[in-house]
């Protein structure tokens, strides 16, 4: 459902509605200070931020005690290393007590008016248990990107509507820092599951989703991820079968949990059948490149097949049963399917466009 953004609800005066944004930090102490200036400046919300340093090795409890100065800030040090989720949970569950908060990475940034935004929406609609924006993505290298200013508006899901989408792509669609929870909603549906290290955020968007609704804020950025060589998107969870085997993981548990959730079966078996579809295109992109002694093709295949009883049906099955026939050499010398490669990559471009757009 679209909508206008809603106008922020009448408060008595000097009433803003709260925000809660827990930092965790491990050796991120450059880029520490541009990340909580970007909370503090946030206009038409009352803010609190605790920075969880994770016993860094670098002068994070320098930079936390200079930032915890300003008496919206409070700052903490571990004494042995904890992990990401521990810490993610530590400060979502153990500390946030205001109408909302966000999960924010210390090399990442919230947009100037994200908060008030998500903020409006919450208020406007008690059904709702999650707002996101725009995921703006930027390297080390480069100042922050510009992007077009589109008329602001709301779209609206129905949880289960939303569950279903992500089943059907098979795909996380946020990246995390431009998510704003509800605090209540967030208490209700627990912490980050450790047996979920890499795609445990999607995890927890399901188990918001199952719960109550869901918004998506158009026309503005809502976060600044950046993207560097140290960045977790880049190093411990690369390998493609991982990711794979990872999502899988995480709807497989999500329905476990939430069997009588309406439609529960249907979801599941799509969710399988687009992991599938993305573990046999894997192998077919791999022929084409000549990159087979490079990429596990058979593993993914036998991923795809186990995943999804039919997966021999699935046109990427076929697909890739014509290069095996011909060999990765000739598949990458010759380049006879570069038609469908720029169809496939046509539709990746038109999917981004929406995404941009739409949240989905």
């Amino acid at each position: 459902m679209l909508s206008e953004l809603p106008k922020p609800v009448t408060r008595s005066r000097g009433s803003l509605p709260t925000v809660d944004v827990v930092i965790p930090c491990y050796n991120y102490a450059h880029f520490l200070s541009h990340c909580v200036d970007s909370v503090l400046t946030q206009r038409g919300v009352d803010v609190r931020v605790l920075i969880i340093d994770d016993h860094s090795p670098d002068d994070t409890p320098e930079v936390s005690a200079r930032l915890a100065r300003d008496p919206r800030v409070e700052a903490r040090r571990h004494a042995v290393n904890q992990g990401h989720l521990a810490t993610y949970n530590e400060g979502l569950l153990g500390w946030a007590s205001a109408d909302y908060t966000v999960l924010l990475s210390a090399d990442d940034l919230l947009a100037p008016g994200a908060l008030a935004r998500a903020a409006a929406v919450f208020d406007r609609d008690a059904s709702i248990g999650m707002v996101y924006g725009r995921g703006v993505y930027y390297s080390d290298h480069e100042a922050l990107p510009k992007t077009l200013s589109l008329p602001l508006g709301v779209t609206r899901w129905h949880g289960t509507e939303w569950i279903e989408g992500r089943c059907r792509s098979g795909h996380n669609v946020i990246s995390s820092p431009e998510v704003v929870v509800r605090t209540s909603v967030q208490q209700r549906v627990g912490g980050y599951r450790p047996e979920l290290p890499h795609a445990g955020d999607l995890e927890m968007w399901l188990r918001f989703a199952a719960v109550s609704d869901i918004a998506y804020v158009r026309g503005r950025p809502a976060a600044y991820y950046r993207v560097h060589e140290n960045s977790m998107l880049r190093t411990r969870f690369s390998a493609v079968l991982t990711d794979l085997e990872q999502r899988l993981a995480v709807f497989d548990h999500f329905f476990a949990e939430h069997p009588v959730l309406h439609g529960a079966p249907m979801m599941r078996a799509r969710a399988h059948r687009a992991l599938a579809k993305e573990a046999l295109w894997a192998a077919v992109r791999a022929y084409d490149r000549d990159r087979v002694d490079e990429v596990p093709t058979a593993q993914l295949v036998d991923f795809a097949l186990e995943v999804f009883g039919p997966a021999k049906s699935l046109p990427e099955y076929a697909a890739l049963r014509r290069r095996r026939a011909l060999g990765a050499a000739v598949c990458g010398r010759t380049q006879l399917f570069a038609g469908s490669q720029v169809a496939k990559k046509a539709k990746n471009w038109l999917w981004w466009q929406s995404w941009k757009l739409r949240g989905v």
